[in-house]
């Protein structure tokens, strides 16, 4: 789990930042007015590599795995049609 960490606490303690993430892989979240704004990880850190494509592709499937167990004799989209109204 990442650490956060204030941009001006960052300044001042860069060195020991950047040595905690060489030495122990440590994570940290740079928040700017308390939201956050950067990330700081290893270098060799894996990081998330999902493309819109790969979203919709899970999102596909499943849609997929739904449909296949639906056991009401309306669709979805006729049940949010009525909830809708």
């Amino acid at each position: 789990m990442a650490k956060e960490i204030g941009i001006r606490e960052l300044k001042i303690h860069a060195s020991e930042v950047v040595r905690a993430v060489k030495e122990t892989r440590a994570r940290y979240i740079i928040t700017q007015r308390g939201k956050p704004a950067a990330l700081i990880i290893p270098l060799d850190a894996e990081t998330p590599n999902d493309t819109g494509d790969d979203v919709w592709e899970r999102l596909e499937q499943l849609g997929q795995e739904i449909a296949r167990d639906w056991k009401n004799e309306k669709s979805a989209v006729e049940i949010l049609s009525e909830m809708r109204r």
